[in-house]
C-alpha cells in the first residue's frame, strides 16, 4: 500500500512551511515514528515522523515551500525490511546543509556586448548600482534576466593580484526570514523609543554569593539573574500596567497577567520562548522554567504553542557580551527589556567613588501606548527593586523567598 504523507498544521495561523532537510534519503527503508525530515514555519523548527515503516520517495525537495495539508513523500507500506538493515537513526546532526559557493557574477574591467537587461533585471540593477553592460546574461542571446541581477555582486574595486575573492550564498530558513521580516516591521509600523538607566548589581551579587549553592541542592537549578529581573519586571508592570498592554486596532489592551518572552538564540536563530504566568511563579520556578524553555530551544525541540503569545520581552546580550543596545520590541508587544553585561566600574556613594558591579538596561518601547513618564517610571522601579531586592523582591524573608 502507498501512503501519502502530508504536512501537518504546526499551528493556527500557518498555512505554509518549508522542507528544512531531510534526514533519510530517497528510497531508504524508514521506521514507524522515526523523524524523516525538518520543516520551517515561520515560527520554529519541527522533526516530521514517518506515519508507518516502509520505503520512502520523495515529493518535495530541500528548500521547497509546501503548503499545510501538501503531499511531502509516499511510503510504500507493502516494502520488506531489507536483511541486516540496523533500525535507522536520526542523522540531523551529521546532515549539514552544503553552501553553494557562487562566483561573482560582475566581471571587473570587461563588457559584455551580448544582448540586453530584461525590465525587472534593470530595476533591480539600478537598486544595486550596477551597470548592466557588466553582467554577462545566461538568458537567450545573452540577456540578462531577472535571476542573474539578483545574483549580481556590485564591484569591490580593484583585485590584489591572487587574493581570494570567492563568496557563498545560501537560502535562509523561513525561521530566519520571518523574524527578518517582524524586525523591519516592528520598526516601520511603532513609534518606537528607547530609554536607559543602570543597575548597581551588588545586593544581588551577594545574595547569590551566599544562597547559590544551598539553592542549586534544594532544586537542582542555578539562581541565576533571570529570575531577579523577571520578578522586578513583573513587579514594574503591576506599577505601570500600559506598559503590559497592546495595540488592536483602535483599542488598547491591557492584560492582568504577565506572560514573559526570553528571547534565546537556537540552532535555527532567535527563538522566543514564554514564561507563562509569570505573577504567578517564585525564584524556583522562574529559574526552572528558563532552564527548560532554554533546553528545549537549544535542542530543536521547541513547539509554536511554547512561542506564541506573551506580553513583555526581556533580552540578555549581555551573555554576548553587549554593553549597551536598543533592542527591538516584539510586536504586537508594546516593550522589551534589555539587558547587559556586568562590569566593575567607578560610582560615587555617599560622596565617595567606589567600584560596583554595574549593568545597563534599556527598554524599548512603543510611544504611541506607552508616555515618557511610564517608560521612565518602570524603568526606574526594575532598577530599585533589583537594587534592593530584599525588600521589593522578597518581603524580607530571604529563605522562604528562595524555598529554603
Amino acid at each position: 500500500m502507498i501512503l501519502e504523507m502530508k504536512v501537518p498544521s504546526p499551528g493556527e495561523s500557518i498555512t505554509e512551511v518549508e522542507i528544512a532537510a531531510w534526514l533519510v534519503e530517497d528510497g531508504d527503508y524508514v521506521e514507524k515514528d522515526q523523524a524523516i525530515a525538518e520543516v520551517d514555519s515561520d515560527k520554529a523548527t519541527l522533526e516530521l515522523p514517518a506515519e508507518e515503516s516502509g520505503t520512502i520517495t520523495f515529493k518535495a525537495e530541500e528548500g521547497d515551500a509546501v503548503a499545510v495539508g501538501a503531499v511531502v513523500c509516499l511510503i510504500n507500506t507493502s516494502a520488506e525490511k531489507p536483511e541486516g538493515n540496523k533500525e535507522s537513526t536520526n542523522n540531523s546532526s551529521s546532515k549539514v546543509e552544503e553552501n553553494e559557493t557562487v562566483s561573482s557574477s560582475v566581471v571587473e574591467n570587461k563588457t559584455y556586448a551580448t544582448g540586453t537587461a530584461s525590465p525587472a533585471a534593470k530595476k533591480i540593477l539600478a537598486e544595486k548600482g550596477i551597470d548592466a553592460n557588466q553582467i554577462k546574461g545566461t538568458g537567450k542571446d545573452g540577456r540578462v534576466t531577472k535571476e542573474d541581477a539578483v545574483k549580481a555582486v556590485p564591484s569591490m574595486g580593484t583585485v590584489p593580484e591572487g587574493a581570494n575573492r570567492t563568496s557563498s550564498r545560501s537560502k535562509m530558513s523561513m525561521l530566519r526570514r520571518k523574524v527578518a521580516e517582524r524586525l523591519v516591521e516592528a520598526k516601520n509600523t511603532t513609534a518606537m523609543l528607547t530609554t536607559f538607566n543602570e543597575v548597581d548589581m551588588s545586593a544581588i551579587f551577594a545574595l547569590r554569593k551566599e544562597y547559590k549553592e544551598t539553592f542549586k541542592e534544594k532544586h537542582e537549578v542555578g539562581l541565576g539573574f533571570m529570575s531577579f529581573f523577571t520578578l522586578a519586571i513583573v513587579r514594574a508592570l503591576k506599577l505601570f500596567p500600559s506598559v503590559n498592554s497592546m495595540i488592536d486596532g483602535k483599542e488598547m489592551i491591557t492584560y492582568d497577567f504577565c506572560d514573559i518572552s526570553i528571547a534565546v538564540s537556537g540552532p535555527k536563530g532567535l527563538m522566543v520562548p514564554v514564561i507563562r504566568n509569570a505573577e504567578n511563579l517564585s525564584f524556583r520556578g522562574v529559574e526552572a522554567e528558563v532552564k527548560r524553555l532554554a533546553i528545549r530551544a537549544r535542542d530543536g525541540q521547541i513547539t509554536v504553542d511554547e512561542m506564541t503569545g506573551g506580553t513583555f520581552t526581556i533580552s540578555n546580550g549581555g551573555v554576548f557580551g553587549s554593553m549597551l543596545s536598543t533592542p527591538i520590541i516584539n510586536p504586537p508587544q508594546s516593550g522589551i527589556l534589555g539587558m547587559h553585561n556586568i562590569v566593575e566600574r567607578p560610582v560615587a556613594i555617599d560622596g565617595k567613588v567606589e567600584i560596583r558591579p554595574i549593568m545597563y538596561v534599556a527598554l524599548s518601547y512603543d510611544h504611541r501606548i506607552i508616555d515618557g513618564r511610564e517608560s521612565v517610571g518602570f524603568l526606574v522601579a526594575v532598577k530599585e527593586a533589583l537594587e534592593n531586592p530584599t525588600v521589593l523582591l522578597m518581603n524580607n524573608d530571604i529563605k522562604a523567598a528562595l524555598e529554603l
